[in-house]
């Protein structure tokens, strides 16, 4: 499965933005997807991931960030609301099979997108 994520940009405190990830090669209904980010200097971080049955957060965007899938299109989302210079990184999409209670670990991704910019100005 091909996967590719845009929608990054420069926005100020409070601003929203709208992640997606566009996949080929595979329906998501064969996998789930999963966002992660990473800053400068730090380790590659959980964000969000969908499946056809639950979602899950990280902690730090729960209430804040949303993800939904769009069918018609192949295209999971990344709605971002209320957004803190802290949410500043790298966001990256990527795909799993696993099943298993450590979806939010990198290591159980097996396809990932290239990644999209997000910077948010104090």
């Amino acid at each position: 499965v091909q996967l590719q994520a845009s929608g990054g940009g420069l926005v100020q405190v409070g601003d929203s933005l709208r992640l997606s990830c566009a996949a080929s090669g595979h329906t998501f209904n064969d996998y789930h997807i999963g966002w992660f980010r990473q800053a400068p200097g730090k380790e590659r971080e959980f964000v969000a991931r969908w499946s056809v049955l639950n979602t899950y957060y990280a902690d730090s965007v729960k209430g804040r960030f949303t993800i939904s899938r769009d069918s018609a299109d192949n295209t999971v989302y990344l709605q971002m609301n209320s957004l803190e210079p802290e949410d500043t990184a790298v966001y990256y999409c990527a795909a799993q099979r696993y099943n298993g209670n450590y979806y939010y670990l990198p290591d159980t991704y097996s396809f990932w997108g290239q990644g999209t910019q997000v910077t948010v100005s104090s």
